[in-house]
């Protein structure tokens, strides 16, 4: 098969898995829709080479045996070689969990890796691609769960993010993280509780997440609210107004705005729109 696309209509149980694609590029190909993302896309090379870059990022060329990575909200550009165009699959994935355990990577940081053919990564990323090719049911959801975290574990032990963070620094992001992952769904979850949790000043808090997350506590907490406010307004027929309380919104014109500065639509908008 030269190429294929297939949008994962299923409900994933955590996993997060948007969509999986295969094609087999012409000579000197490039993708000429929106280079910028909104979720998290992996591709592995399987034949041929060509290049690739992103923001703030130099252009490489790559070839069969490399990943490289399009990362949410970052401008990317990559083409097939002239005379050996690649062919590649890709998933795409969303949601900040996904975004934590990529930040456990290398591949965060340098956007590619070069030759992980022989690697475990490698292996669960196929097993996890093959997954996804098949038809919904009850035990394929739960493999395609299992393997998308066999696959991000391989990833940040096999190729870690080397950042040289000392280990109280990590210990406090992680139970940053934990606090704001388990808690954002109640109205009273914020940074000053937050704060006050783990025993750190609002400054140095801000300053930990920027340095390991590259963003503020604040907008975590909200990509948070938003990402699960995304799979309900997709996944069920709950009203508005249910969702709001749901994803730690006191009032719904408060989430209607932050939802809109987010995605760009109103919920109602963005719901008839994946509908379509």
């Amino acid at each position: 098969m030269d190429s294929e696309y297939k949008s994962i209509s299923w409900k994933s149980l955590e996993s997060n898995v948007l969509f999986i694609g295969q094609d087999n590029c012409p000579p000197n190909y490039f993708y000429r829709g929106n280079n910028v993302r909104e979720n998290y896309v992996i591709h592995y090379i399987q034949r041929g080479k060509g290049v690739f870059s992103s923001a703030n990022h130099n252009t490489v060329s790559l070839q069969a045996g490399d990943v490289f990575i399009l990362p949410k909200d970052v401008p990317c550009f990559y083409q097939a070689d002239g005379e050996e165009p690649w062919q590649y699959f890709w998933i795409g994935f969303s949601g900040t969990k996904i975004n934590t355990m990529l930040q456990g990577s290398s591949l965060a940081k340098k956007r590619y890796l070069r030759q992980v053919q022989d690697s475990d990564f490698c292996t669960s990323l196929k097993q996890l691609y093959n997954a996804l090719r098949s038809p919904s049911s009850l035990p394929n959801d739960i493999l395609v769960e299992s393997l998308t975290y066999q696959m991000f574990y391989n990833l940040v032990t096999e190729y870690p993010n080397n950042r040289g963070t000392s280990h109280e620094t990590d210990k406090q992001l992680k139970l940053s993280l934990y606090y704001l992952q388990e808690n954002f769904r109640n109205s009273d979850c914020n940074i000053a509780n937050l704060c006050h949790h783990v025993n750190l000043s609002r400054s140095y808090l801000y300053t930990i997440f920027k340095r390991e997350m590259n963003l503020s506590p604040q907008k975590y907490l909200s990509q948070l609210r938003m990402e699960e406010a995304k799979e309900l307004l997709r996944n069920t027929n709950n009203p508005v107004q249910e969702i709001t309380h749901r994803v730690g919104y006191k009032d719904e014109f408060t989430f209607s705005k932050a939802f809109k500065r987010y995605t760009g639509f109103s919920p109602q908008v963005y719901r008839k729109k994946i509908e379509r």
